[in-house]
């Protein structure tokens, strides 16, 4: 088998040998999800470890979600790899370029105009794909997070969601790769340099409006109220010198009852971030029972959300959300944010040097059906999505190993700062309100947990209290 595939063109090795590498990773990841879904349904009792944190009830309905997300993820998986496969097969790539090509024609747009080509081929294939993810996306949304008490959301509020979504995303995305593929076009020898710092430069700029700008375009953030818990986390901030400047509540409750916390900015201009579904019980946002002042509502998509009930979640005290936010700013402390940041545009510096390598070569085109030209969008995305393929997997799992080495670092900072007791207790509750499932296979847990399983975090916090 082996000699036959060496006997072919270049060009079809190449479009084999990225086939066969998509089907070895999905086998892969089938085969570590098997052993999951294993532990699910073999472990239906609290093992004695767990005994005094998590009961029964709580233990069995978050075993249930979890092998449901995990039955789901197996048929979407399946369905995801099949569409790939049969789009490569079927030359899918090539056929969508011809009707983006056909489409400027109409406009009076030559071959020449390739980056107009480019966007519309863009628009179509983003178009494609939400359209195709739109199913899935229902049936785990209505399906499984409404079976399980999550979804806060009607129907019609998700479907305005999406298209808001898909609009913002080409607000952002056609201008950002027509000046990218400008760039790369008048860079010369040294284009990668320049395609690398035009991207650097959108990433931050992108960072740093956000939450600002595009965020509220989907949720409602509103400023916590003075009282206790806004001055100890002002306090909190200022005694490890974090430049606080405001701190947000947003309303995730209006789609689902999962909880987070989490800081932005730059230099001096932090903000944070709090989901009422981490104060539920405890904010005077969300007091249970009470009814909240009318105020009026220009999002329609906002009042339908909100005309469904929502689902009362255990939430954490005020020590507790200390407790989670001296986690998060432990991240910021220790560099993490910074080193992240590194990391990723030395790799980015990475891949559009080997880009400039690799573009010139005729036969990754060929391999994709591009026999007569090389666009460069089309260079892009064979180069960095199927050429990179096992680099970007290791790259992946590196970072998942290293996302988990700084979430013990971070509990160890926030430990540091006299707050064990009160993480210990906000991870069992946050646990308790998301349905996680605290056992987990060893290799499944390797390969994709970016944080650590709930009982290893606890295990090096209860150290610390029994000290």
């Amino acid at each position: 088998m082996l000699e036959m595939i060496l006997d072919l063109p270049v060009e079809k090795q190449i479009f084999y040998a990225v086939l066969g590498f998509s089907w070895t990773v999905y086998l892969w990841e089938a085969y570590l999800s098997y052993r999951q879904r294993s532990i699910y349904r073999t472990t239906t009792h609290v093992p004695q470890e767990l005994g005094k944190i998590m009961d029964s009830d709580t233990f069995e309905k978050s075993r249930l979600y979890q092998l449901d997300k995990s039955n789901f993820s197996f048929w979407s998986g399946l369905y995801s790899e099949t569409e790939g496969t049969l789009i490569l097969l079927l030359g899918g790539i090539p056929f969508l370029w011809g009707v983006a090509g056909t489409v400027t024609a109409r406009f009076g747009f030559s071959p020449e105009y390739e980056i107009t080509q480019s966007l519309v081929f863009l628009t179509l294939a983003t178009l494609f794909s939400a359209l195709t993810g739109l199913p899935w996306s229902l049936y785990n949304t209505f399906i499984i997070e409404e079976k399980h008490g999550f979804n806060q959301q009607t129907l019609g509020f998700f479907l305005k969601d999406a298209v808001k979504k898909f609009v913002v995303t080409q607000c952002i995305l056609l201008p950002v790769t027509s000046l990218l593929l400008y760039i790369i076009k008048i860079g010369g020898d040294y284009f990668f340099i320049y395609a690398w710092l035009f991207t650097l430069a959108v990433s931050l700029v992108l960072v740093t409006i956000y939450a600002d700008y595009i965020a509220p375009l989907f949720d409602k953030f509103t400023p916590l109220p003075d009282g206790e818990l806004k001055t100890e986390i002002e306090t909190m901030a200022k005694s490890i010198h974090f430049p606080l400047t405001k701190v947000y509540v947003v309303e995730g409750s209006k789609r689902s009852s999962h909880s987070n916390a989490y800081f932005y900015g730059f230099f001096k201009n932090k903000r944070i971030v709090l989901f009422d579904t981490l104060l539920e019980d405890y904010s005077p946002l969300n007091k249970a029972g009470e009814p909240q002042p009318e105020e009026p509502e220009t999002d329609e998509a906002s009042s339908e959300a909100k005309a469904k009930p929502k689902n009362k979640k255990q939430g954490c005290n005020n020590p507790e959300i200390l407790a989670v936010l001296g986690h998060e700013l432990g991240h910021w402390k220790l560099g993490h944010t910074v080193k992240n940041i590194v990391i990723s545009q030395m790799n980015s510096f990475l891949c559009f040097s080997l880009f400039a390598v690799l573009i010139g070569r005729k036969e990754l085109f060929v391999a994709f059906g591009f026999t007569d030209s090389q666009p460069t969008l089309i260079g892009l995305m064979i180069i960095f999505q199927f050429i990179f393929s096992p680099y970007n997997e290791l790259l992946s799992f590196c970072l998942t190993v290293l996302s988990r080495r700084f979430e013990f670092q971070a509990d160890a900072f926030a430990r540091g700062m006299g707050k064990a007791s009160e993480l210990y207790s906000a991870l069992i509750k946050l646990n308790k309100d998301n349905l996680g499932f605290p056992v987990a296979d060893w290799l499944f847990s390797m390969w994709h947990y970016s944080h650590p399983p709930l009982l290893e975090r606890l295990r090096a916090l209860r150290n610390v209290k029994q000290d």
